[in-house]
């Protein structure tokens, strides 16, 4: 920027800036699809983690209703042998 403002005291691109303006359109440009590319690569890892996730909880959920029927299996023993 400051070489444009150099070359506008030396009237080689007016104050508009149109060739700076050309040049960072033209990068925006090149920029815009590798950022898109890259965020996309990001979206596929995290929608396969959030698989990864829910496989571990429903694996979880399992064996926490497993859990819970064998403890209520202990207490109604526990509650037969009691009630002798």
């Amino acid at each position: 920027m400051s070489v444009n403002t150099l070359a506008w005291w030396l009237a080689w691109d007016p104050f508009p800036f149109i060739l700076l303006n050309l040049c960072l359109s033209s990068l925006a440009a090149f920029q815009a699809p590798i950022i898109m590319m890259s965020q996309n690569r990001q979206a596929e890892r995290d929608s396969q983690t959030a698989k990864y996730d829910y496989a571990v909880d429903r694996k979880a959920e399992r064996e926490i209703q497993a859990i819970q029927q064998e403890l209520a299996e202990i207490k109604s023993l526990l509650e037969t042998k009691l009630a002798k």
